[in-house]
Protein backbone atom coordinates (compact mmCIF):
# COMPACT_ATOMS: atom_id res chain seq x y z
CA UNK A 1 0.00 0.00 0.00
CA UNK A 2 0.84 3.68 -0.09
CA UNK A 3 2.94 4.90 2.35
CA UNK A 4 -0.10 6.97 4.18
CA UNK A 5 -0.85 5.38 7.49
CA UNK A 6 -4.36 5.11 9.37
CA UNK A 7 -4.65 6.04 12.87
CA UNK A 8 -6.94 4.89 15.72
CA UNK A 9 -10.15 5.42 14.47
CA UNK A 10 -9.35 4.04 11.11
CA UNK A 11 -8.24 0.97 12.96
CA UNK A 12 -10.89 0.95 15.06
CA UNK A 13 -13.42 0.95 12.17
CA UNK A 14 -11.36 -2.00 10.73
CA UNK A 15 -11.83 -4.35 13.09
CA UNK A 16 -15.26 -3.67 14.03
CA UNK A 17 -16.54 -3.13 10.68
CA UNK A 18 -14.55 -6.36 9.64
CA UNK A 19 -17.15 -8.40 12.31
CA UNK A 20 -20.46 -6.25 12.34
CA UNK A 21 -22.06 -7.60 8.74
CA UNK A 22 -19.82 -10.74 8.46
CA UNK A 23 -22.42 -12.84 9.89
CA UNK A 24 -25.09 -10.75 13.02
CA UNK A 25 -27.27 -9.96 10.37
CA UNK A 26 -28.35 -13.52 9.10
CA UNK A 27 -27.27 -15.51 11.95
CA UNK A 28 -30.65 -14.88 14.23
CA UNK A 29 -32.13 -17.39 11.42
CA UNK A 30 -29.45 -19.70 11.87
CA UNK A 31 -29.91 -19.94 15.72
CA UNK A 32 -33.53 -19.75 15.74
CA UNK A 33 -33.29 -23.21 15.19
CA UNK A 34 -31.60 -23.85 19.00
CA UNK A 35 -34.16 -21.81 20.95
CA UNK A 36 -32.74 -18.84 23.49
CA UNK A 37 -30.17 -21.19 24.57
CA UNK A 38 -27.93 -19.18 21.61
CA UNK A 39 -27.82 -16.57 24.36
CA UNK A 40 -25.38 -18.58 26.10
CA UNK A 41 -23.72 -19.21 22.76
CA UNK A 42 -22.97 -15.29 22.22
CA UNK A 43 -22.03 -14.67 25.97
CA UNK A 44 -19.08 -17.44 25.14
CA UNK A 45 -18.35 -16.82 21.93
CA UNK A 46 -17.79 -12.98 23.64
CA UNK A 47 -15.64 -13.88 26.51
CA UNK A 48 -13.49 -16.44 23.35
CA UNK A 49 -12.97 -12.70 21.08
CA UNK A 50 -12.04 -10.83 24.47
CA UNK A 51 -9.49 -13.57 25.04
CA UNK A 52 -8.12 -13.63 21.57
CA UNK A 53 -8.32 -9.74 21.36
CA UNK A 54 -6.11 -9.37 24.30
CA UNK A 55 -3.50 -12.29 22.50
CA UNK A 56 -3.64 -10.41 19.89
CA UNK A 57 -3.45 -6.84 20.91
CA UNK A 58 -0.09 -8.28 22.90
CA UNK A 59 1.08 -9.20 19.41
CA UNK A 60 0.67 -6.46 18.21
CA UNK A 61 2.87 -5.21 20.77
CA UNK A 62 5.76 -7.27 20.40
CA UNK A 63 6.00 -7.31 16.75
CA UNK A 64 4.54 -4.24 15.15
CA UNK A 65 5.21 -3.28 11.88
CA UNK A 66 4.60 -6.39 10.27
CA UNK A 67 2.39 -7.60 7.83
CA UNK A 68 0.15 -10.37 8.10
CA UNK A 69 -1.25 -10.93 11.60
CA UNK A 70 -1.75 -14.04 12.40
CA UNK A 71 0.87 -15.45 9.57
CA UNK A 72 3.45 -12.99 10.80
CA UNK A 73 3.22 -13.67 14.27
CA UNK A 74 3.10 -18.21 13.80
CA UNK A 75 6.51 -17.42 11.71
CA UNK A 76 8.28 -15.71 13.43
CA UNK A 77 7.25 -18.32 16.83
CA UNK A 78 7.37 -21.54 14.77
CA UNK A 79 8.90 -21.28 11.74
CA UNK A 80 8.01 -21.07 8.25
CA UNK A 81 5.42 -24.18 7.71
CA UNK A 82 2.99 -23.40 10.49
CA UNK A 83 3.60 -19.91 9.02
CA UNK A 84 2.56 -21.28 5.31
CA UNK A 85 -0.34 -23.69 7.07
CA UNK A 86 -1.63 -20.05 9.50
CA UNK A 87 -1.61 -18.36 5.66
CA UNK A 88 -3.17 -20.80 3.62
CA UNK A 89 -5.75 -21.50 6.17
CA UNK A 90 -6.95 -17.76 7.07
CA UNK A 91 -6.88 -17.16 3.17
CA UNK A 92 -9.49 -20.05 2.67
CA UNK A 93 -11.61 -18.55 5.43
CA UNK A 94 -11.47 -15.19 3.83
CA UNK A 95 -12.68 -16.09 0.91
CA UNK A 96 -15.18 -18.54 2.58
CA UNK A 97 -16.10 -15.26 4.58
CA UNK A 98 -16.36 -12.89 1.76
CA UNK A 99 -18.64 -15.77 0.02
CA UNK A 100 -20.66 -16.02 3.10
CA UNK A 101 -21.34 -11.62 3.07
CA UNK A 102 -21.91 -11.58 -0.08
CA UNK A 103 -25.31 -14.40 0.82
CA UNK A 104 -26.33 -12.26 3.59
CA UNK A 105 -26.24 -8.95 1.61
CA UNK A 106 -28.47 -11.16 -1.28
CA UNK A 107 -31.15 -11.97 1.57
CA UNK A 108 -31.54 -7.65 2.74
CA UNK A 109 -31.49 -6.67 -0.86
CA UNK A 110 -34.57 -9.13 -1.44
CA UNK A 111 -36.54 -6.57 0.93
CA UNK A 112 -36.23 -4.08 -1.89
CA UNK A 113 -36.05 -6.38 -4.94
CA UNK A 114 -37.92 -9.74 -4.42
CA UNK A 115 -37.18 -10.93 -7.71
CA UNK A 116 -33.60 -12.14 -5.93
CA UNK A 117 -35.47 -14.23 -3.61
CA UNK A 118 -37.37 -15.85 -6.37
CA UNK A 119 -34.62 -16.10 -9.33
CA UNK A 120 -31.15 -18.13 -8.12
CA UNK A 121 -29.37 -16.71 -11.11
CA UNK A 122 -30.09 -12.72 -10.63
CA UNK A 123 -28.98 -13.40 -6.68
CA UNK A 124 -25.73 -15.04 -7.95
CA UNK A 125 -25.27 -11.91 -10.35
CA UNK A 126 -25.94 -9.53 -7.58
CA UNK A 127 -23.43 -11.61 -5.01
CA UNK A 128 -21.03 -11.51 -7.84
CA UNK A 129 -21.69 -7.90 -8.77
CA UNK A 130 -21.18 -6.70 -5.47
CA UNK A 131 -17.89 -8.77 -4.84
CA UNK A 132 -15.94 -7.58 -8.03
CA UNK A 133 -17.10 -3.94 -7.30
CA UNK A 134 -14.88 -4.02 -3.66
CA UNK A 135 -12.27 -5.66 -5.73
CA UNK A 136 -11.79 -2.61 -7.71
CA UNK A 137 -11.99 -0.54 -4.85
CA UNK A 138 -9.45 -2.37 -3.38
CA UNK A 139 -7.23 -1.90 -6.27
CA UNK A 140 -6.71 1.60 -4.86
CA UNK A 141 -4.92 3.61 -2.36
CA UNK A 142 -5.41 2.35 1.27
CA UNK A 143 -6.69 6.33 2.36
CA UNK A 144 -9.91 5.40 -0.06
CA UNK A 145 -10.38 1.92 1.67
CA UNK A 146 -9.42 3.37 5.06
CA UNK A 147 -12.61 6.14 4.35
CA UNK A 148 -15.19 3.69 2.85
CA UNK A 149 -14.28 1.58 6.11
CA UNK A 150 -15.38 4.80 8.73
CA UNK A 151 -18.24 5.53 6.58
CA UNK A 152 -19.42 2.08 6.46
CA UNK A 153 -18.79 1.00 10.00
CA UNK A 154 -21.03 4.65 11.50
CA UNK A 155 -23.94 4.02 9.04
CA UNK A 156 -23.93 0.18 9.81
CA UNK A 157 -24.27 0.47 13.73
CA UNK A 158 -26.89 3.00 14.10
CA UNK A 159 -29.45 0.80 12.59
CA UNK A 160 -28.98 -2.08 14.54
CA UNK A 161 -28.36 -0.43 18.10
CA UNK A 162 -31.93 1.11 17.43
CA UNK A 163 -33.19 -2.10 17.17
CA UNK A 164 -31.69 -3.51 20.19
CA UNK A 165 -32.51 -0.24 21.97
CA UNK A 166 -35.99 0.17 21.08
CA UNK A 167 -36.70 -3.88 20.99
CA UNK A 168 -36.59 -4.32 23.96
CA UNK A 169 -40.03 -2.56 24.78
CA UNK A 170 -41.60 -4.98 22.37
CA UNK A 171 -39.76 -8.18 23.73
CA UNK A 172 -42.70 -11.11 23.95
CA UNK A 173 -41.01 -13.51 26.67
CA UNK A 174 -42.75 -16.74 25.24
CA UNK A 175 -40.29 -16.76 22.23
CA UNK A 176 -37.62 -17.22 24.67
CA UNK A 177 -38.90 -20.87 26.06
CA UNK A 178 -38.33 -23.82 26.01
CA UNK A 179 -35.04 -22.64 25.84
CA UNK A 180 -33.48 -25.35 23.86
CA UNK A 181 -34.98 -26.51 21.12
CA UNK A 182 -32.48 -28.06 19.12
CA UNK A 183 -33.42 -31.33 20.85
CA UNK A 184 -29.73 -32.73 21.81
CA UNK A 185 -28.20 -31.70 25.13
CA UNK A 186 -27.73 -28.25 26.25
CA UNK A 187 -23.76 -28.62 26.48
CA UNK A 188 -24.07 -29.72 22.55
CA UNK A 189 -26.50 -26.71 21.87
CA UNK A 190 -24.12 -24.29 23.92
CA UNK A 191 -21.22 -25.89 22.08
CA UNK A 192 -22.82 -25.46 18.61
CA UNK A 193 -23.99 -21.95 18.76
CA UNK A 194 -20.91 -20.71 20.54
CA UNK A 195 -19.24 -21.85 17.23
CA UNK A 196 -21.80 -20.27 15.22
CA UNK A 197 -21.70 -17.19 16.74
CA UNK A 198 -17.98 -16.88 16.72
CA UNK A 199 -18.28 -16.23 13.20
CA UNK A 200 -19.58 -12.95 13.66
CA UNK A 201 -16.85 -11.99 15.64
CA UNK A 202 -14.05 -12.92 12.90
CA UNK A 203 -11.84 -10.18 12.05
CA UNK A 204 -10.82 -8.74 15.76
CA UNK A 205 -7.47 -9.40 14.16
CA UNK A 206 -7.54 -7.16 11.68
CA UNK A 207 -5.65 -3.82 12.81
CA UNK A 208 -2.75 -6.96 13.62
CA UNK A 209 -2.54 -7.67 9.50
CA UNK A 210 -2.02 -4.28 8.07
CA UNK A 211 0.14 -3.06 11.23
CA UNK A 212 2.37 -2.06 8.99
CA UNK A 213 0.67 1.32 7.70
CA UNK A 214 -0.23 1.73 11.01
CA UNK A 215 0.69 4.79 12.79
CA UNK A 216 2.18 4.26 16.70
CA UNK A 217 1.12 0.44 15.73
CA UNK A 218 2.75 -1.04 18.99
CA UNK A 219 0.09 0.92 21.14
CA UNK A 220 -2.53 1.39 18.32
CA UNK A 221 -3.17 -1.61 17.40
CA UNK A 222 -4.11 -3.25 21.23
CA UNK A 223 -6.50 -0.35 21.85
CA UNK A 224 -8.02 -0.35 18.78
CA UNK A 225 -8.58 -4.53 18.63
CA UNK A 226 -10.33 -3.69 22.32
CA UNK A 227 -12.25 -1.14 21.76
CA UNK A 228 -13.34 -2.87 18.22
CA UNK A 229 -14.29 -6.02 19.89
CA UNK A 230 -16.12 -4.35 22.76
CA UNK A 231 -18.13 -2.04 21.33
CA UNK A 232 -19.15 -5.16 18.56
CA UNK A 233 -20.10 -7.23 21.87
CA UNK A 234 -22.37 -4.65 23.42
CA UNK A 235 -24.30 -3.80 19.71
CA UNK A 236 -24.46 -7.95 19.16
CA UNK A 237 -25.69 -9.11 22.23
CA UNK A 238 -28.77 -6.47 22.59
CA UNK A 239 -29.84 -6.76 18.87
CA UNK A 240 -29.73 -10.25 19.21
CA UNK A 241 -31.99 -10.08 22.42
CA UNK A 242 -34.46 -7.86 20.77
CA UNK A 243 -34.51 -9.82 17.68
CA UNK A 244 -35.34 -13.63 19.80
CA UNK A 245 -38.25 -11.38 21.49
CA UNK A 246 -40.01 -10.06 18.67
CA UNK A 247 -40.00 -12.62 16.13
CA UNK A 248 -41.51 -16.29 16.82
CA UNK A 249 -38.64 -18.77 16.19
CA UNK A 250 -40.14 -20.91 13.91
CA UNK A 251 -41.02 -17.38 12.21
CA UNK A 252 -37.59 -16.31 12.76
CA UNK A 253 -35.81 -19.49 10.96
CA UNK A 254 -37.67 -18.80 7.64
CA UNK A 255 -36.13 -14.77 7.41
CA UNK A 256 -34.19 -13.95 5.01
CA UNK A 257 -34.14 -10.63 6.55
CA UNK A 258 -34.24 -10.88 10.82
CA UNK A 259 -33.19 -6.99 11.73
CA UNK A 260 -35.60 -5.69 8.97
CA UNK A 261 -38.50 -7.90 10.46
CA UNK A 262 -38.04 -7.22 13.71
CA UNK A 263 -38.29 -3.36 12.81
CA UNK A 264 -41.04 -3.78 10.78
CA UNK A 265 -43.00 -5.26 13.86
CA UNK A 266 -42.81 -1.89 15.65
CA UNK A 267 -42.24 1.19 12.79
CA UNK A 268 -44.32 -1.00 10.39
CA UNK A 269 -43.19 -1.57 6.49
CA UNK A 270 -41.10 1.81 5.90
CA UNK A 271 -39.09 1.04 9.15
CA UNK A 272 -38.52 -2.41 7.34
CA UNK A 273 -36.74 -0.72 4.61
CA UNK A 274 -34.81 1.48 6.62
CA UNK A 275 -33.08 -0.73 8.45
CA UNK A 276 -32.75 -3.78 5.33
CA UNK A 277 -30.61 -0.43 3.97
CA UNK A 278 -28.56 -0.38 6.91
CA UNK A 279 -27.78 -4.02 6.99
CA UNK A 280 -27.10 -3.60 3.31
CA UNK A 281 -24.82 -0.95 4.22
CA UNK A 282 -22.92 -2.99 6.70
CA UNK A 283 -22.60 -6.07 4.67
CA UNK A 284 -21.12 -3.80 2.02
CA UNK A 285 -18.60 -2.25 4.51
CA UNK A 286 -17.47 -5.72 5.56
CA UNK A 287 -16.96 -7.30 2.40
CA UNK A 288 -14.79 -3.92 1.49
CA UNK A 289 -12.40 -4.72 5.04
CA UNK A 290 -12.39 -8.37 4.10
CA UNK A 291 -11.21 -7.84 0.48
CA UNK A 292 -8.54 -5.64 1.88
CA UNK A 293 -7.56 -8.83 4.17
CA UNK A 294 -7.80 -11.37 1.42
CA UNK A 295 -4.95 -9.90 -0.60
CA UNK A 296 -2.52 -8.63 2.55
CA UNK A 297 -2.06 -12.61 3.85
CA UNK A 298 -0.91 -14.01 0.50
CA UNK A 299 1.19 -10.74 -0.30
CA UNK A 300 2.82 -11.19 3.14
CA UNK A 301 3.80 -15.08 2.61
CA UNK A 302 4.39 -14.46 -0.98
CA UNK A 303 7.26 -11.98 0.26
CA UNK A 304 8.55 -14.47 2.45
CA UNK A 305 8.77 -17.19 -0.56
CA UNK A 306 5.86 -18.73 1.12
CA UNK A 307 3.25 -18.26 -1.54
CA UNK A 308 3.60 -17.99 -5.26
CA UNK A 309 5.08 -15.05 -6.38
CA UNK A 310 2.18 -13.82 -8.28
CA UNK A 311 0.11 -12.61 -4.97
CA UNK A 312 3.37 -10.89 -3.98
CA UNK A 313 2.42 -8.32 -6.60
CA UNK A 314 1.23 -4.90 -6.64
CA UNK A 315 -0.01 -2.22 -8.26
CA UNK A 316 0.98 1.68 -8.88
CA UNK A 317 -1.02 1.98 -5.25
CA UNK A 318 0.53 -0.48 -3.63
CA UNK A 319 -2.27 -2.97 -3.53
CA UNK A 320 -1.57 -6.36 -4.14
CA UNK A 321 -3.59 -6.90 -6.65
CA UNK A 322 -3.48 -9.75 -8.22
CA UNK A 323 -4.06 -11.77 -4.85
CA UNK A 324 -7.17 -10.22 -4.27
CA UNK A 325 -8.58 -11.35 -8.20
CA UNK A 326 -7.55 -14.88 -7.45
CA UNK A 327 -9.34 -14.71 -4.20
CA UNK A 328 -12.20 -13.19 -5.64
CA UNK A 329 -12.62 -15.52 -8.12
CA UNK A 330 -12.78 -18.36 -5.60
CA UNK A 331 -15.06 -16.60 -3.29
CA UNK A 332 -17.38 -16.09 -6.57
CA UNK A 333 -17.31 -19.44 -6.87
CA UNK A 334 -18.09 -20.91 -3.46
CA UNK A 335 -21.10 -18.30 -3.44
CA UNK A 336 -22.66 -19.61 -6.46
CA UNK A 337 -22.37 -23.22 -5.88
CA UNK A 338 -23.60 -23.49 -2.43
CA UNK A 339 -26.80 -21.45 -3.95
CA UNK A 340 -28.11 -25.32 -4.76
CA UNK A 341 -28.48 -25.26 -1.03
CA UNK A 342 -30.82 -22.32 0.31
CA UNK A 343 -29.70 -19.31 1.30
CA UNK A 344 -30.06 -19.79 5.12
CA UNK A 345 -28.46 -23.16 4.31
CA UNK A 346 -25.62 -22.20 2.34
CA UNK A 347 -24.73 -19.34 4.78
CA UNK A 348 -24.89 -21.75 7.78
CA UNK A 349 -22.39 -23.65 6.29
CA UNK A 350 -19.78 -21.03 4.92
CA UNK A 351 -20.19 -19.98 8.25
CA UNK A 352 -18.77 -22.64 9.98
CA UNK A 353 -16.01 -23.54 7.39
CA UNK A 354 -14.79 -20.16 7.61
CA UNK A 355 -15.00 -19.83 11.18
CA UNK A 356 -12.76 -23.81 11.15
CA UNK A 357 -9.97 -22.53 8.87
CA UNK A 358 -9.66 -19.21 11.07
CA UNK A 359 -9.15 -21.34 14.12
CA UNK A 360 -5.60 -22.65 13.34
CA UNK A 361 -4.32 -19.79 13.07
CA UNK A 362 -6.28 -18.19 16.26
CA UNK A 363 -4.34 -21.57 17.70
CA UNK A 364 -1.27 -21.15 16.06
CA UNK A 365 -1.16 -17.10 16.99
CA UNK A 366 -1.71 -18.33 20.67
CA UNK A 367 1.30 -20.49 20.88
CA UNK A 368 3.54 -18.11 19.41
CA UNK A 369 2.76 -15.71 21.70
CA UNK A 370 3.79 -17.50 24.45
CA UNK A 371 7.20 -18.49 22.76
CA UNK A 372 7.80 -14.61 21.49
CA UNK A 373 6.62 -13.92 25.19
CA UNK A 374 9.48 -16.15 26.26
CA UNK A 375 11.89 -14.89 23.85
CA UNK A 376 11.23 -11.46 25.12
CA UNK A 377 11.08 -11.25 28.85
CA UNK A 378 12.59 -14.67 29.53
CA UNK A 379 9.79 -15.87 32.15
CA UNK A 380 6.03 -15.51 31.07
CA UNK A 381 3.75 -13.90 34.08
CA UNK A 382 0.79 -15.41 35.34
CA UNK A 383 -1.71 -13.58 34.13
CA UNK A 384 -0.27 -14.22 30.71
CA UNK A 385 -0.27 -18.03 30.75
CA UNK A 386 -3.61 -18.15 32.00
CA UNK A 387 -4.50 -16.15 28.76
CA UNK A 388 -2.89 -18.14 26.37
CA UNK A 389 -4.19 -21.71 27.90
CA UNK A 390 -7.84 -20.40 28.48
CA UNK A 391 -7.91 -18.95 24.75
CA UNK A 392 -5.73 -22.54 23.84
CA UNK A 393 -8.83 -24.49 25.57
CA UNK A 394 -11.63 -21.96 24.29
CA UNK A 395 -10.43 -22.34 20.34
CA UNK A 396 -9.89 -26.44 20.55
CA UNK A 397 -13.46 -26.50 22.33
CA UNK A 398 -14.80 -24.11 19.12
CA UNK A 399 -13.04 -26.68 16.49
CA UNK A 400 -15.21 -29.25 18.14
CA UNK A 401 -18.08 -27.62 17.91
CA UNK A 402 -17.95 -27.17 14.06
CA UNK A 403 -18.90 -31.11 13.78
CA UNK A 404 -17.05 -33.67 11.67
CA UNK A 405 -18.51 -32.71 8.25
CA UNK A 406 -16.73 -28.93 8.41
CA UNK A 407 -13.89 -30.26 10.06
CA UNK A 408 -13.40 -33.17 7.34
CA UNK A 409 -13.77 -30.22 4.62
CA UNK A 410 -11.29 -28.14 6.91
CA UNK A 411 -8.22 -30.59 6.57
CA UNK A 412 -8.70 -31.75 3.59
CA UNK A 413 -8.16 -27.76 2.95
CA UNK A 414 -5.53 -27.83 4.42
CA UNK A 415 -3.92 -30.58 3.08
CA UNK A 416 -4.20 -29.38 -0.55
CA UNK A 417 -2.14 -26.69 0.83
CA UNK A 418 0.68 -28.71 1.86
CA UNK A 419 2.14 -29.93 -1.83
CA UNK A 420 2.33 -26.18 -2.95
CA UNK A 421 4.38 -25.63 0.20
CA UNK A 422 6.84 -28.54 -0.74
CA UNK A 423 6.85 -26.99 -4.78
CA UNK A 424 7.92 -23.68 -3.30
CA UNK A 425 10.21 -24.56 -1.16
CA UNK A 426 12.18 -26.65 -3.54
Amino acid sequence: MSDKKIGFWSSTSLVAGNMIGSGVFLLPASLAAYGSISLLGWLFSSLGALLLAKVFGNLGRIAPNTIGGPYAYTRLGLGELPGFLVAWGYWISIWCTNAAIAVALVGYLEVFFPVLGENKFAAIATGLGVIWFFTWINSKALKTIALVQVLTTILKIVPITLVGLIGVFYLNTDHFFPINLSGSSSFSAITITTTLTLFAFLGMESATIASKHIVNADTIIKKATMAGTLITIVVYIMSSIAIMGIIPPDVLTQSNAPFADAAGVFWGDWAKYIVAAGAVIATLGALNGWILIQGQIPMAAAQDTLFPKIFGKTNTHGAPISGIILSSILASILMGLNYTKGLIEAFTFMMKLSTLSVLTPYLLSTISFLILERKKEDTISLSKKLLSYTTLLFCIWVIIGCGIETISWGIVLLAIGVPFYIKIKK
